[in-house]
């Protein structure tokens, strides 16, 4: 593959005590079209390859380097830890370290360096610890890159679930979601679906927010009074929207074979159903910023940090689609 057309894409390790060193030597096991830079401590994944008895050469890297590593490479730009890492314990000196690696994927990202960043799995509480106030990846990159509005998507195979509140308790749920925030939400979703997705037309298909989307006002009016009314104005706007539709039908073959990607108005709305299709195989992708990031869909399992039992099949997936978005924004630049 030329040089130019290749993908680079940064692939942050995380929490050095839990499984992101695992599947990062998991991953080198095999040769990828993209060319995938570790951003992580060199000696890390070193001892990790060595305690879980698998081959792997540490490739070095610089910016002027273009070449896919082959099976059982890597290639690392080094970011040095505090302390060398204890496998299954935290440590929180090693807390800012796992920001510098955030800051050199993005950084990268907006300088033109990567075409995209995948991060594996992070602790917030010893990041916290560490004295360095963290409330996790999609905060900090929103924050970093200077985006307006961020939007949390799942995506798993057959099935993309954006939501429009995220990490709320249920109680205050109702109360967040105002026109404004409908608004934004659906602009960054429709947009990114064009930009890194081919989707042109999107089509949303909308939860309601109560059961049977509120029954015509029967078990609850929010329908009636804020999502509907928001809707109708931003399909005048030619996006293409559903009418809040009960969640517990939505998600049936029938009606996703209408739509090209869901909106979900709480967390433990759509994304139990995405788990439950795709878990392990699913990557959270942030939408709304001027970079492309894409995550897997765990966390840190310190239990099976250094078992090798830890499943790399969301990192694949993450990966994947990271390349997928970073070749569709590249196909239309070059249009």
């Amino acid at each position: 593959m030329a040089a130019k057309s290749m993908t680079r894409l940064a692939l942050t390790v995380g929490e050095p005590a839990g499984i992101g060193p695992d599947l990062t030597v998991q991953l080198a096991q095999q040769a990828h079209d993209s060319q995938i830079v570790a951003i992580c401590d060199a000696d890390l994944l070193a001892r990790r390859a060595a305690h879980l008895n698998l081959p792997l050469v540490i490739k070095p890297f610089r910016d002027d380097q273009h070449a896919p590593a082959q099976a059982g490479e890597i290639w690392v730009k080094h970011v040095p830890l505090a302390e060398p890492e204890v496998i299954g314990q935290l440590n929180p000196a090693n807390g800012r370290y796992v920001l510098d690696t955030l800051t050199e994927a993005a950084q990268g990202c907006l300088d033109g360096r990567y075409d995209a960043m995948v991060t594996a799995p992070v602790h917030k509480g010893v990041i916290n610890e560490a004295g360095v106030p963290f409330s996790g990846h999609t905060e900090f990159l929103e924050e970093y890159t200077g985006a307006k509005k961020v939007v949390m998507m799942l995506a798993t195979k057959g099935l993309m679930v954006a939501l429009v509140t995220t990490h709320l308790p249920l109680r205050a749920v109702p109360d967040a979601i105002t026109p404004e925030l409908l608004t934004d939400i659906i602009h960054v979703l429709d947009a990114d679906l064009k930009t890194y997705f081919a989707l042109p037309q999107a089509r949303i298909l909308v939860c309601g927010l109560n059961p049977h989307a509120g029954e015509g006002g029967h078990m609850g009016r929010e329908e009636i009074e804020v999502i509907e009314p928001t809707l109708a104005k931003l399909r005048q706007e030619g996006i293409q929207l559903s009418s809040p539709l009960p969640a517990d039908t939505l998600f049936t073959d029938k009606v996703l074979a209408g739509g090209d990607a869901v909106l979900a108005m709480y967390h433990d709305q759509g994304l139990p159903v995405l788990k439950y299709k795709g878990f392990g195989q699913a990557a959270n992708i942030t939408l709304g910023l001027p970079i492309i990031r894409t995550s897997v869909d765990h966390g840190t399992a310190l239990d099976l940090a250094g078992s090798g039992q830890a499943d790399s099949g969301s990192l694949h997936t993450a990966i994947a689609y990271a390349q997928h978005m970073a070749a569709c924004r590249h196909s239309q630049r070059t249009d």
